[in-house]
């Protein structure tokens, strides 16, 4: 009788302990996965950068975002310290100044303003014509860059506008902009940069080949 008890208990006994294992398992496999989905929402969380497609091994710039002729270019970080839309109108500002500067440097070789000794060497165009001459045409670009934003000409009042856009006078006696889609405008402005970007490039260039060979430009 005694022998039939403890056999029972042992069965008893043997038949709760897979369970207890079983929920164990189950308990240790849970924590696991939940683990496992804590990764994969880490991973997933991190956002791949996007570099430079000028400059590869650089951050893209996200302030350039968005503006025409954008290429991931700012190497300095000046989007990052400076308002873009001022930095834009530089840009197209001394893009502009440098295609006139271009024409002008390569016409002074080849014709003179009547009144004036020709020279070969456009940097010495300044010295003939004199300081004063030079004064005047900063001081009417002054006025004319005064008037044409109602006096604001620092980079904290610029935009007080929020409507203006950076480089645009308003200034097409051609027409050239009339009838066009936004598109097509896009696309002229970016011509514009581009012709802009080399002329500043080629201006440099320009004076500083005739400052170190001492020779005209052609």
């Amino acid at each position: 009788m005694k022998l039939a008890v403890f056999s029972a208990l042992v069965c008893s006994a043997a038949a709760f302990a897979p369970a207890a294992q079983n929920a164990r398992m189950t308990f240790l496999n849970a924590d696991a996965a939940v683990e496992t989905e804590a990764e994969v929402e880490v991973e997933v969380a991190a956002p791949a950068k996007e570099m430079s497609a000028s400059i590869p091994f650089l951050l893209k710039p996200k302030n350039l975002e968005g503006y025409v002729g954008d290429i991931g270019f700012d190497p300095l970080g000046f989007s990052d310290l400076f308002d873009m839309k001022w930095l834009r109108e530089a840009e197209i500002k001394h893009g502009r100044s440098a295609m006139l500067a271009t024409l002008g440097f390569t016409m002074q070789q080849f014709w003179t303003l009547p009144g004036y000794d020709h020279v070969d060497d456009s940097n010495l165009g300044p010295t003939v014509v004199g300081a004063s001459a030079m004064l005047q045409i900063v001081l009417w670009m002054g006025v004319l860059e005064f008037w044409t934003n109602k006096g604001n000409v620092t980079m904290e009042t610029m935009f007080n506008d929020p409507a203006r856009v950076p480089g645009n006078l308003g200034f097409d006696p051609m027409g050239l902009a009339v009838g066009k889609s936004q598109e097509e405008l896009d696309l002229m402005q970016f011509k514009e940069l581009k012709n802009g970007r080399l002329a500043m490039l080629a201006i440099g260039g320009m004076i500083h080949h005739n400052w170190i060979t001492g020779d005209a430009l052609f």
